[in-house]
Protein backbone atom coordinates (compact mmCIF):
# COMPACT_ATOMS: atom_id res chain seq x y z
CA UNK A 1 0.00 0.00 0.00
CA UNK A 2 1.47 3.35 -1.10
CA UNK A 3 1.03 6.47 1.01
CA UNK A 4 1.11 9.47 -1.35
CA UNK A 5 -0.64 12.46 0.19
CA UNK A 6 -1.78 15.93 -0.92
CA UNK A 7 0.12 18.97 0.35
CA UNK A 8 0.15 22.78 0.24
CA UNK A 9 2.59 23.50 -2.59
CA UNK A 10 4.70 26.61 -2.72
CA UNK A 11 4.65 27.47 -6.42
CA UNK A 12 5.24 30.37 -8.78
CA UNK A 13 2.68 33.04 -9.43
CA UNK A 14 1.14 32.28 -12.83
CA UNK A 15 3.00 35.12 -14.53
CA UNK A 16 6.35 33.87 -13.18
CA UNK A 17 6.14 30.12 -13.85
CA UNK A 18 8.13 30.20 -17.09
CA UNK A 19 10.84 32.39 -15.53
CA UNK A 20 11.15 30.27 -12.39
CA UNK A 21 11.12 26.77 -13.92
CA UNK A 22 14.63 25.34 -14.24
CA UNK A 23 16.22 22.04 -15.22
CA UNK A 24 17.35 19.88 -12.28
CA UNK A 25 20.43 21.00 -10.36
CA UNK A 26 22.43 17.91 -11.31
CA UNK A 27 22.39 18.32 -15.10
CA UNK A 28 24.96 21.14 -14.85
CA UNK A 29 28.51 21.44 -13.62
CA UNK A 30 29.41 24.63 -11.76
CA UNK A 31 30.53 26.63 -14.79
CA UNK A 32 27.47 25.58 -16.79
CA UNK A 33 25.19 26.56 -13.90
CA UNK A 34 26.81 30.01 -13.65
CA UNK A 35 26.29 30.57 -17.37
CA UNK A 36 22.71 29.32 -17.18
CA UNK A 37 21.61 31.76 -14.46
CA UNK A 38 23.28 34.77 -16.09
CA UNK A 39 20.54 37.28 -16.87
CA UNK A 40 17.89 35.03 -15.30
CA UNK A 41 17.37 36.39 -11.77
CA UNK A 42 14.21 34.33 -11.20
CA UNK A 43 15.48 30.99 -12.51
CA UNK A 44 15.13 28.46 -9.71
CA UNK A 45 18.63 27.26 -10.52
CA UNK A 46 19.82 30.30 -8.53
CA UNK A 47 18.36 28.60 -5.44
CA UNK A 48 19.05 24.98 -6.41
CA UNK A 49 22.71 25.80 -7.15
CA UNK A 50 23.41 28.68 -4.73
CA UNK A 51 27.17 28.59 -5.36
CA UNK A 52 26.30 30.45 -8.58
CA UNK A 53 25.88 33.52 -6.34
CA UNK A 54 29.56 33.39 -5.30
CA UNK A 55 32.93 33.31 -7.02
CA UNK A 56 34.96 30.12 -7.36
CA UNK A 57 36.78 30.74 -4.08
CA UNK A 58 33.61 29.64 -2.25
CA UNK A 59 33.20 25.86 -2.26
CA UNK A 60 29.95 24.35 -3.49
CA UNK A 61 29.30 22.83 -0.07
CA UNK A 62 30.22 25.95 1.92
CA UNK A 63 27.60 26.71 4.56
CA UNK A 64 27.14 30.22 3.19
CA UNK A 65 25.85 28.72 -0.09
CA UNK A 66 23.05 26.85 1.65
CA UNK A 67 22.23 29.90 3.77
CA UNK A 68 22.02 31.96 0.57
CA UNK A 69 19.57 29.45 -0.92
CA UNK A 70 17.36 29.71 2.16
CA UNK A 71 17.49 33.51 2.09
CA UNK A 72 16.55 33.67 -1.61
CA UNK A 73 13.69 31.21 -1.14
CA UNK A 74 12.26 33.31 1.70
CA UNK A 75 12.73 36.54 -0.28
CA UNK A 76 10.94 35.15 -3.32
CA UNK A 77 8.00 34.11 -1.18
CA UNK A 78 7.89 37.50 0.51
CA UNK A 79 7.95 39.25 -2.88
CA UNK A 80 5.07 37.12 -4.17
CA UNK A 81 7.16 35.36 -6.80
CA UNK A 82 6.27 32.13 -4.99
CA UNK A 83 2.86 31.62 -3.37
CA UNK A 84 1.70 28.85 -1.06
CA UNK A 85 -1.69 27.24 -1.62
CA UNK A 86 -4.09 27.59 1.33
CA UNK A 87 -5.18 23.94 1.43
CA UNK A 88 -3.76 20.49 0.73
CA UNK A 89 -4.04 19.52 -2.94
CA UNK A 90 -2.64 17.13 -5.47
CA UNK A 91 -1.33 18.60 -8.72
CA UNK A 92 -0.86 17.40 -12.29
CA UNK A 93 2.27 18.16 -14.28
CA UNK A 94 2.28 17.47 -18.02
CA UNK A 95 5.39 17.63 -20.21
CA UNK A 96 5.25 17.42 -24.01
CA UNK A 97 8.39 16.80 -26.07
CA UNK A 98 8.48 16.05 -29.81
CA UNK A 99 4.79 15.19 -29.80
CA UNK A 100 5.05 12.85 -26.81
CA UNK A 101 3.14 13.82 -23.63
CA UNK A 102 3.35 12.42 -20.12
CA UNK A 103 1.33 13.54 -17.11
CA UNK A 104 2.47 12.99 -13.55
CA UNK A 105 0.67 13.43 -10.25
CA UNK A 106 2.51 15.73 -7.86
CA UNK A 107 2.23 14.37 -4.32
CA UNK A 108 4.24 13.77 -1.16
CA UNK A 109 5.25 10.16 -0.54
CA UNK A 110 5.92 8.68 2.89
CA UNK A 111 9.56 8.23 3.86
CA UNK A 112 8.44 4.99 5.53
CA UNK A 113 7.50 3.64 2.10
CA UNK A 114 11.09 4.27 1.01
CA UNK A 115 12.57 2.79 4.18
CA UNK A 116 10.25 -0.22 3.90
CA UNK A 117 11.01 -0.95 0.25
CA UNK A 118 7.60 0.03 -1.11
CA UNK A 119 9.37 2.79 -3.02
CA UNK A 120 11.88 0.74 -4.98
CA UNK A 121 15.24 1.97 -6.23
CA UNK A 122 17.54 0.69 -8.95
CA UNK A 123 20.84 2.45 -8.23
CA UNK A 124 23.04 3.46 -5.32
CA UNK A 125 23.78 7.02 -4.28
CA UNK A 126 27.10 8.77 -3.72
CA UNK A 127 27.65 10.06 -0.20
CA UNK A 128 28.94 13.49 -1.27
CA UNK A 129 26.07 14.17 -3.69
CA UNK A 130 23.51 12.98 -1.16
CA UNK A 131 25.00 15.16 1.61
CA UNK A 132 24.78 18.24 -0.62
CA UNK A 133 21.01 17.82 -0.93
CA UNK A 134 20.66 16.99 2.78
CA UNK A 135 22.31 20.31 3.63
CA UNK A 136 20.22 22.15 1.04
CA UNK A 137 16.91 20.74 2.33
CA UNK A 138 17.85 21.36 5.95
CA UNK A 139 18.88 24.98 5.31
CA UNK A 140 15.85 25.84 3.17
CA UNK A 141 13.38 23.90 5.31
CA UNK A 142 11.97 22.79 1.98
CA UNK A 143 12.23 20.04 -0.61
CA UNK A 144 12.87 22.01 -3.79
CA UNK A 145 13.46 19.24 -6.34
CA UNK A 146 10.90 16.45 -6.84
CA UNK A 147 11.72 12.77 -7.08
CA UNK A 148 10.70 11.28 -10.43
CA UNK A 149 8.66 8.14 -9.66
CA UNK A 150 6.65 5.61 -11.64
CA UNK A 151 3.76 3.20 -11.03
CA UNK A 152 2.71 0.24 -13.14
CA UNK A 153 -0.93 1.03 -13.99
CA UNK A 154 -4.02 2.53 -12.40
CA UNK A 155 -7.33 3.09 -14.17
CA UNK A 156 -8.55 5.16 -11.22
CA UNK A 157 -5.63 7.60 -11.46
CA UNK A 158 -6.05 7.82 -15.24
CA UNK A 159 -9.72 8.72 -14.76
CA UNK A 160 -8.97 11.58 -12.37
CA UNK A 161 -6.16 12.88 -14.60
CA UNK A 162 -8.47 12.98 -17.62
CA UNK A 163 -11.14 14.82 -15.66
CA UNK A 164 -8.81 17.45 -14.20
CA UNK A 165 -6.99 18.06 -17.49
CA UNK A 166 -10.29 19.03 -19.10
CA UNK A 167 -10.08 22.19 -17.00
CA UNK A 168 -7.88 25.25 -17.35
CA UNK A 169 -4.21 24.79 -16.42
CA UNK A 170 -2.62 27.06 -13.81
CA UNK A 171 0.51 27.32 -15.96
CA UNK A 172 1.16 26.66 -19.63
CA UNK A 173 4.46 27.61 -21.24
CA UNK A 174 7.12 26.29 -23.58
CA UNK A 175 10.69 26.31 -22.30
CA UNK A 176 13.74 27.28 -24.34
CA UNK A 177 14.37 23.66 -25.32
CA UNK A 178 10.94 23.39 -26.96
CA UNK A 179 9.26 21.37 -24.20
CA UNK A 180 5.74 22.40 -23.25
CA UNK A 181 4.86 22.43 -19.55
CA UNK A 182 1.32 22.52 -18.17
CA UNK A 183 0.01 22.16 -14.63
CA UNK A 184 -3.34 21.77 -12.88
CA UNK A 185 -4.49 21.83 -9.27
CA UNK A 186 -6.50 18.84 -8.01
CA UNK A 187 -8.57 20.57 -5.33
CA UNK A 188 -11.98 18.88 -5.44
CA UNK A 189 -12.35 16.80 -2.23
CA UNK A 190 -13.85 13.88 -4.14
CA UNK A 191 -10.93 13.82 -6.59
CA UNK A 192 -8.43 14.09 -3.76
CA UNK A 193 -10.06 11.12 -2.03
CA UNK A 194 -10.00 9.07 -5.25
CA UNK A 195 -6.31 9.80 -5.85
CA UNK A 196 -5.31 8.94 -2.29
CA UNK A 197 -7.30 5.68 -2.41
CA UNK A 198 -5.85 4.79 -5.83
CA UNK A 199 -2.32 5.16 -4.49
CA UNK A 200 -3.22 3.01 -1.48
CA UNK A 201 -4.27 0.29 -3.92
CA UNK A 202 -0.84 0.26 -5.59
CA UNK A 203 1.71 -2.30 -4.34
CA UNK A 204 4.79 -0.18 -5.08
CA UNK A 205 6.34 2.91 -6.63
CA UNK A 206 9.62 2.97 -8.54
CA UNK A 207 12.31 5.66 -8.59
CA UNK A 208 12.91 6.52 -12.23
CA UNK A 209 15.22 9.47 -11.54
CA UNK A 210 16.24 11.44 -8.47
CA UNK A 211 17.79 8.80 -6.20
CA UNK A 212 19.94 11.42 -4.45
CA UNK A 213 17.04 13.83 -3.90
CA UNK A 214 14.94 10.99 -2.48
CA UNK A 215 17.63 9.60 -0.20
CA UNK A 216 18.47 13.10 1.08
CA UNK A 217 14.84 13.93 1.88
CA UNK A 218 14.49 10.64 3.74
CA UNK A 219 17.64 11.30 5.77
CA UNK A 220 16.38 14.74 6.78
CA UNK A 221 13.01 13.26 7.74
CA UNK A 222 14.55 10.53 9.87
CA UNK A 223 16.85 13.02 11.59
CA UNK A 224 13.96 15.37 12.40
CA UNK A 225 11.93 12.49 13.83
CA UNK A 226 14.80 11.67 16.16
CA UNK A 227 15.40 15.28 17.17
CA UNK A 228 11.72 16.10 17.76
CA UNK A 229 10.62 12.68 19.02
CA UNK A 230 7.61 12.80 16.70
CA UNK A 231 6.50 10.87 13.63
CA UNK A 232 3.85 12.96 11.89
CA UNK A 233 6.11 15.78 10.69
CA UNK A 234 6.09 17.61 7.33
CA UNK A 235 9.49 16.05 6.64
CA UNK A 236 7.98 12.55 7.01
CA UNK A 237 7.00 12.76 3.32
CA UNK A 238 9.00 13.74 0.25
CA UNK A 239 8.08 15.71 -2.87
CA UNK A 240 7.44 13.54 -5.94
CA UNK A 241 6.02 13.60 -9.44
CA UNK A 242 4.56 10.17 -10.19
CA UNK A 243 3.89 8.84 -13.71
CA UNK A 244 2.37 5.69 -15.12
CA UNK A 245 5.37 3.74 -16.37
CA UNK A 246 4.17 3.29 -19.94
CA UNK A 247 4.16 7.08 -20.46
CA UNK A 248 7.90 7.39 -19.77
CA UNK A 249 10.73 7.42 -22.28
CA UNK A 250 14.30 6.31 -21.59
CA UNK A 251 17.05 7.50 -23.91
CA UNK A 252 20.39 5.82 -24.53
CA UNK A 253 23.24 6.56 -22.10
CA UNK A 254 26.55 6.21 -23.87
CA UNK A 255 30.20 5.86 -22.83
CA UNK A 256 33.40 7.66 -23.86
CA UNK A 257 36.80 6.42 -22.74
CA UNK A 258 40.53 6.95 -22.73
CA UNK A 259 42.68 4.06 -23.95
CA UNK A 260 44.43 2.19 -21.15
CA UNK A 261 48.18 2.63 -20.89
CA UNK A 262 50.09 0.25 -23.11
CA UNK A 263 47.13 -0.63 -25.34
CA UNK A 264 46.67 0.53 -28.91
CA UNK A 265 43.51 0.95 -30.97
CA UNK A 266 44.40 -2.31 -32.73
CA UNK A 267 44.60 -4.08 -29.35
CA UNK A 268 41.14 -2.82 -28.42
CA UNK A 269 39.64 -3.85 -31.74
CA UNK A 270 41.15 -7.33 -31.49
CA UNK A 271 39.79 -7.80 -27.96
CA UNK A 272 36.32 -6.65 -29.01
CA UNK A 273 36.28 -9.05 -31.95
CA UNK A 274 36.58 -11.97 -29.53
CA UNK A 275 33.27 -10.98 -27.93
CA UNK A 276 31.22 -9.43 -30.76
CA UNK A 277 30.54 -9.79 -34.43
CA UNK A 278 32.15 -6.60 -35.73
CA UNK A 279 31.30 -4.74 -38.94
CA UNK A 280 32.85 -1.44 -39.95
CA UNK A 281 30.19 1.18 -40.74
CA UNK A 282 30.38 4.20 -43.01
CA UNK A 283 27.69 5.86 -40.86
CA UNK A 284 27.31 6.65 -37.20
CA UNK A 285 25.97 3.63 -35.32
CA UNK A 286 22.87 4.12 -33.18
CA UNK A 287 21.89 0.62 -31.99
CA UNK A 288 18.44 -0.53 -33.10
CA UNK A 289 17.95 -3.42 -30.67
CA UNK A 290 19.14 -4.95 -27.43
CA UNK A 291 22.54 -6.68 -27.69
CA UNK A 292 23.74 -4.33 -30.44
CA UNK A 293 26.35 -1.63 -29.77
CA UNK A 294 28.17 1.05 -31.70
CA UNK A 295 31.90 1.63 -31.26
CA UNK A 296 33.85 4.68 -32.41
CA UNK A 297 37.59 4.00 -32.47
CA UNK A 298 40.40 5.46 -34.53
CA UNK A 299 38.02 7.75 -36.38
CA UNK A 300 35.85 4.83 -37.57
CA UNK A 301 32.45 3.50 -36.57
CA UNK A 302 31.82 -0.20 -35.98
CA UNK A 303 28.57 -2.09 -35.43
CA UNK A 304 28.92 -4.71 -32.68
CA UNK A 305 26.57 -7.63 -32.09
CA UNK A 306 27.21 -9.50 -28.86
CA UNK A 307 28.00 -13.21 -28.98
CA UNK A 308 25.33 -15.27 -27.25
CA UNK A 309 27.76 -16.51 -24.59
CA UNK A 310 28.15 -13.02 -23.06
CA UNK A 311 24.39 -12.41 -22.89
CA UNK A 312 22.29 -13.32 -19.85
CA UNK A 313 18.68 -13.65 -18.71
CA UNK A 314 19.62 -12.22 -15.30
CA UNK A 315 17.80 -8.88 -14.72
CA UNK A 316 21.10 -7.07 -14.04
CA UNK A 317 23.74 -9.03 -15.94
CA UNK A 318 21.45 -9.07 -18.96
CA UNK A 319 21.36 -5.28 -19.25
CA UNK A 320 23.36 -3.92 -22.18
CA UNK A 321 25.13 -1.56 -19.77
CA UNK A 322 26.21 -4.63 -17.73
CA UNK A 323 27.31 -6.55 -20.81
CA UNK A 324 29.51 -3.63 -21.84
CA UNK A 325 30.87 -3.06 -18.32
CA UNK A 326 31.51 -6.72 -17.49
CA UNK A 327 33.00 -7.82 -20.81
CA UNK A 328 34.62 -4.68 -22.27
CA UNK A 329 35.06 -1.74 -19.93
CA UNK A 330 36.45 -3.74 -17.01
CA UNK A 331 38.61 -6.42 -18.68
CA UNK A 332 39.68 -4.48 -21.78
CA UNK A 333 39.80 -0.86 -20.57
CA UNK A 334 40.51 -1.58 -16.89
CA UNK A 335 37.45 0.36 -15.62
CA UNK A 336 36.76 -1.31 -12.26
CA UNK A 337 34.50 1.40 -10.82
CA UNK A 338 32.80 3.49 -13.50
CA UNK A 339 31.42 5.86 -10.84
CA UNK A 340 34.87 7.18 -9.95
CA UNK A 341 37.31 6.27 -12.74
CA UNK A 342 38.41 9.44 -14.63
CA UNK A 343 39.07 7.42 -17.78
CA UNK A 344 35.36 6.95 -18.51
CA UNK A 345 32.59 9.48 -18.92
CA UNK A 346 28.90 9.23 -19.78
CA UNK A 347 26.97 11.04 -22.51
CA UNK A 348 23.19 11.22 -22.45
CA UNK A 349 21.52 10.25 -25.68
CA UNK A 350 19.73 13.60 -25.86
CA UNK A 351 23.08 15.06 -26.97
CA UNK A 352 23.16 12.87 -30.08
CA UNK A 353 25.65 10.34 -31.45
CA UNK A 354 27.75 13.17 -32.89
CA UNK A 355 28.68 14.19 -29.34
CA UNK A 356 30.56 10.90 -29.00
CA UNK A 357 32.71 11.75 -32.01
CA UNK A 358 33.33 15.25 -30.66
CA UNK A 359 34.48 13.92 -27.30
CA UNK A 360 36.80 11.40 -28.95
CA UNK A 361 38.47 14.23 -30.87
CA UNK A 362 38.63 16.44 -27.75
CA UNK A 363 39.49 14.58 -24.54
CA UNK A 364 38.66 10.88 -25.08
CA UNK A 365 39.73 8.19 -27.57
CA UNK A 366 36.95 5.60 -27.81
CA UNK A 367 33.17 5.59 -27.53
CA UNK A 368 30.35 3.09 -27.25
CA UNK A 369 26.71 3.79 -28.12
CA UNK A 370 24.05 1.66 -26.42
CA UNK A 371 20.43 0.71 -27.01
CA UNK A 372 18.23 2.35 -24.36
CA UNK A 373 17.33 0.43 -21.22
CA UNK A 374 13.59 -0.30 -21.19
CA UNK A 375 11.15 0.54 -18.40
CA UNK A 376 10.41 -3.19 -18.15
CA UNK A 377 14.10 -3.86 -17.46
CA UNK A 378 14.17 -1.10 -14.83
CA UNK A 379 11.09 -2.49 -13.07
CA UNK A 380 12.49 -6.04 -13.16
CA UNK A 381 15.74 -4.93 -11.53
CA UNK A 382 13.89 -2.96 -8.85
CA UNK A 383 11.43 -5.80 -8.17
CA UNK A 384 14.37 -8.17 -7.72
CA UNK A 385 15.90 -5.81 -5.15
CA UNK A 386 18.95 -5.40 -7.37
CA UNK A 387 20.91 -2.40 -8.66
CA UNK A 388 21.77 -1.32 -12.20
CA UNK A 389 25.26 -0.28 -13.26
CA UNK A 390 25.80 3.48 -12.91
CA UNK A 391 24.36 5.64 -15.69
CA UNK A 392 22.07 3.01 -17.18
CA UNK A 393 19.08 5.30 -17.79
CA UNK A 394 18.57 8.80 -19.15
CA UNK A 395 15.00 10.05 -18.92
CA UNK A 396 13.60 12.79 -21.12
CA UNK A 397 11.93 15.17 -20.78
CA UNK A 398 13.39 16.34 -17.47
CA UNK A 399 11.14 17.62 -14.70
CA UNK A 400 11.56 21.32 -14.00
CA UNK A 401 12.42 22.44 -10.49
CA UNK A 402 10.68 25.38 -8.83
CA UNK A 403 7.17 24.66 -10.12
CA UNK A 404 6.22 22.73 -6.97
CA UNK A 405 8.01 23.09 -3.62
CA UNK A 406 7.25 21.26 -0.38
CA UNK A 407 7.96 23.33 2.74
CA UNK A 408 8.95 21.31 5.78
Amino acid sequence: MVKAVPFRALRPAASKAADVAALPYDVYDRQEAVREVAGKPFSFLNIDRPETQFDDSVAINDRKCYDKAACMLADWEQQGILLQDPADCYYLYELTMDGHSQTGIVACVSIDDYLGGIVKKHENTRVDKEQDRVDHIAACHAQTGPAFLAYRESAALAQVKDKVKAGTPVFDFTSEDGIRHRGWVVSDPADISKVQKAFEDLPALYIADGHHRTAAAVRVGVQERQEKAADNLPSSVFLSVIFQEDELRIFDYNRVLKLPAGKSEADILEAVKRLFDVQESADQVKPSRKGEFGMYLGGKWYRLNAHVDILSDDPVDGLDASVLQNHVLQPVFGIDDPRTDPNVDFVGGIRGIGELERRCHADMQAAFSLYPTSMQELLAVADAGRLMPPKSTWFEPKLRSGLFIHKI
